[in-house]
C-alpha cells in the first residue's frame, strides 16, 4: 500500500487551546516521545477518509447540479459543503481541502 499523502493536505487538523497564563502546546506521549499534531500514520488515515469522501461526493454534487441546473457550480459546492459540515465528519481545514479536491475531481 502506498502511504503518500498530498503535500496540500492539512498537517494539524486539531489545534489545541489550553487555558493558563503561559503558552502551552497540546501533545501526546507516544513511544516515549512527545508528539504535537498528527503522526504520519494518523495523517494518512485522515487523508484516506477525506479522499474517499471526495470520490463519493462527486456523484452527490452531479446529482444536485442536475436537479438544480439554474445553480452555478459554486452554489452546488456550497450546498454539498453545508451537508458535510452538518455531519461533522471532518475538521474545518479538512473540509476546506475536501472541497478543493471535489472541485478538482468535478473539473469545476
Amino acid at each position: 500500500m502506498n502511504k503518500h499523502v498530498p503535500e496540500d493536505f492539512p498537517r494539524d487538523v486539531t489545534p489545541a487551546s489550553l487555558a493558563g497564563a503561559h503558552p502551552k502546546l497540546a501533545g501526546r506521549l507516544i513511544d516515549g516521545k512527545f508528539v504535537v499534531g498528527l503522526t504520519e500514520e494518523e495523517r494518512f488515515d485522515r487523508w484516506d477518509i477525506c479522499e474517499d469522501l471526495a470520490q463519493q461526493l462527486v456523484a452527490v454534487a452531479r446529482k444536485d447540479a442536475a436537479k438544480y441546473p439554474e445553480n452555478l457550480p459554486d452554489v452546488t459546492l456550497e450546498r454539498v459543503r453545508r451537508g458535510i459540515e452538518g455531519k461533522q465528519w471532518t475538521s474545518v481545514v479538512e473540509t476546506d481541502w475536501l472541497m478543493a479536491r471535489l472541485r478538482s475531481l468535478l473539473e469545476w
